[in-house]
């Protein structure tokens, strides 16, 4: 692509004369196969939350997040009172279809509409959630309504040191742009962030992708998955790279 120079004969970037602000994201049910994202209510799912957390004996599913674990369901629910009812961020309850019980939760953040920006955070999988078809549903059906919306690039940062985070990002066709230094203190300890992105030429692409994982054929009478989807986010990418 030739480089663009204004006229002052400097390089500037691509001109977006058709782009316009998005909204910011709905608060409107998602809908899958195995499960449903609904906005977080600490009435309506606190409870199932917290059941379904307390399969995590040792607590080691907190480690890498700047809160919890809570030691009650009040306390739990507290937590949800004062901070999961916002806009930003902007909380969902992730809802297995089979049994319409809470099992997870994630949000948008830092989300910037102006810049076409948003992020996907405060993953926090209960044990009936992770390394199922339900967590990648989930993270399917919230970068579907982002990019749909008009959102440009869709973010996915963690603890440099989250191995299980910084492999998910890499699985779910997320770029990793590099770790920025002591950029945050939480639980005491310093931080380095590890920063991911997919942007809206990558989205397309990386959708049917998805949609080939998500597909009932792509699972054998044991639920297994026939195709890694780290292989199709994989070819994706690859008129990108």
């Amino acid at each position: 692509m030739t480089q663009r120079l204004n006229a002052h004969g400097q390089p500037i970037g691509q001109a977006l004369a058709n782009w316009s602000e998005p909204e910011p994201p709905s608060q409107e049910p998602m809908e899958g196969r195995f499960c449903r994202l609904e906005p977080l209510s600490p009435e309506r799912h606190a409870a199932e939350l917290y059941a379904a957390n307390a399969q995590d004996n040792d607590g080691r599913s907190w480690t890498y997040l700047p809160y919890g674990p809570f030691e009650s369901l009040d306390q739990y629910r507290a937590w949800l009172e004062g901070m999961c009812q916002g806009e930003d961020p902007l909380f969902f309850a992730i809802i297995r279809q089979s049994d319409g019980k809470a099992v997870g939760v994630a949000s948008y953040l830092r989300i910037l509409p102006a810049y076409g920006s948003v992020e996907v955070g405060h993953l926090h999988f209960s044990e009936q959630l992770k390394r199922s078809p339900l967590a990648t549903e989930a993270m399917f059906l919230m970068m579907q309504q982002a990019f749909a919306q008009g959102y440009r690039r869709y973010e996915w940062k963690c603890d440099a040191l989250n191995a299980p985070s910084f492999a998910a990002a890499q699985r779910l066709g997320f770029k990793y742009e590099g770790t920025f230094r002591q950029a945050a203190v939480y639980k005491g300890r310093s931080r380095d962030t590890a920063w991911f992105s997919i942007i809206d030429a990558e989205w397309p692409a990386l959708s049917e992708a998805f949609k080939l994982w998500l597909a009932p054929d792509n699972f054998d009478e044991a639920g297994q998955q026939r195709t890694r989807l780290s292989e199709l986010t994989r070819k994706a990418l690859e008129p990108h790279r």
